[in-house]
């Protein structure tokens, strides 16, 4: 059990009214108290926490996972965000992977079935439904709008205290996360607020009420970082999985690795990293096989964006439409070389 600790006299002296225990005012020793000011600022703050609070709160569900067979009934838990009133939940896609059955949990204690519409290992995200036709939704804001030291507050569920909220600032912005399929998840938000499990899947939300990101993955044994998808990200999944229960991505049909080179090859080519891309193997069959891509070709830039790691090359092509000519350029035996390849749907 850790030591009690007693807070020093000032520590106390704008709790405690002096009628109440406070300390004594006398010479020497002014009474302290909050400023109006102070004051209208706390209340300021509390006011946006309890309004967010009672303006999403009823759209936040709680997810309940009975893990497929195989894995002894293993029972797992998240939470959720209701996006229509038709009954499209947003959540994490490691909440809901394997699950045989599904179970909504409104704030209500109304329980529904759920069905997986789709999930997107790459991001981390899973749509969900239930079935009916009046539900409180959450309104969405814009990620590409925030500032670093700005209030958001999480919804969620963890460890199943269920409708649980947490409060703190935007820590970073850019961040960029691995998933567990082992893609980067770009513009990732970086908090300070506090999250644990069952909170996965959960709003991320500002002060307005406004869900501008999906809490997503916390740093185990460290204190205040947390992080979540940017919702901006968040739309384009979720239209994707809605439409084709899956998300379709532009794939060249190559393996790859990062390959270093040197200061006089960057210079050469304006790299603004010493690396490049090195095709390892060319898929028989696929766009690049199709449209001569080699294997020891060195990838630099793809249209008119750098490459540099086969990170690089993941993103880009993420947000490249399938079935629509991009020209890689490249390096082969030391020539620059420039290839119009056409991507296929993954």
């Amino acid at each position: 059990m850790a030591k009690d600790r007693r807070p020093d006299s000032g520590s106390l002296s704008f709790l405690l009214h002096p009628s109440e225990g406070g300390l004594p005012s006398g010479p020497g020793r002014e009474a302290a108290g909050p400023t109006a000011a102070d004051t209208e600022l706390l209340d300021a703050y509390s006011r946006a926490v309890m309004g967010v609070a009672e303006k999403v709160g009823p759209a936040v569900v709680a997810i309940r996972v009975r893990k497929a067979s195989g894995r002894n009934g293993a029972e797992g838990s998240g939470s959720g965000v209701i996006l229509t009133p038709d009954g499209f939940l947003l959540t994490n896609n490691h909440v809901v992977e394997e699950g045989a059955e599904l179970e909504a949990v409104m704030t209500d204690g109304r329980a529904f079935v759920a069905q997986l519409i789709g999930a997107d290992p790459a991001t981390d995200l899973a749509v969900i439904r239930i079935s009916d036709g009046s539900l409180p939704t959450a309104e969405l804001g814009d990620s590409d709008a925030l500032r670093v030291g700005q209030l958001v507050i999480a919804i969620g569920n963890p460890l199943g205290f269920q409708s649980t909220v947490s409060a703190g600032v935007i820590s970073a912005l850019g961040r960029s996360l691995r998933s567990q399929s082992g893609r980067l998840i770009d513009n990732v938000i970086q908090t300070d607020v506090a999250l644990n499990p069952g909170n996965s899947g959960g709003p991320l939300v500002d002060s307005r009420g406004r869900v501008i990101g999906i809490n997503t993955a916390m740093i185990y044994m460290a204190q205040g970082i947390s992080f979540a998808v940017p919702i901006n990200t968040v739309r384009w999944v979720v239209s994707e999985l809605v439409m084709h229960g899956k998300v379709r991505r532009a794939y060249l049909g190559i393996g790859a690795q990062s390959r270093p080179v040197n200061r006089r090859l960057q210079h050469s080519l304006g790299l603004a990293s010493p690396s490049v891309v090195e095709v390892a193997a060319v898929e028989p069959g696929g766009p690049a096989a199709g449209a001569g891509l080699q294997r020891g070709d060195l990838i630099y830039a793809l249209g008119d964006a750098l490459v540099a790691t086969v990170d690089d090359l993941h993103r880009l092509l993420s947000k490249w439409p399938a079935g629509t000519a991009v020209e890689v350029r490249l390096l082969r035996a030391g020539r620059q070389e420039r290839i119009a390849v056409v991507p296929g749907q993954g």
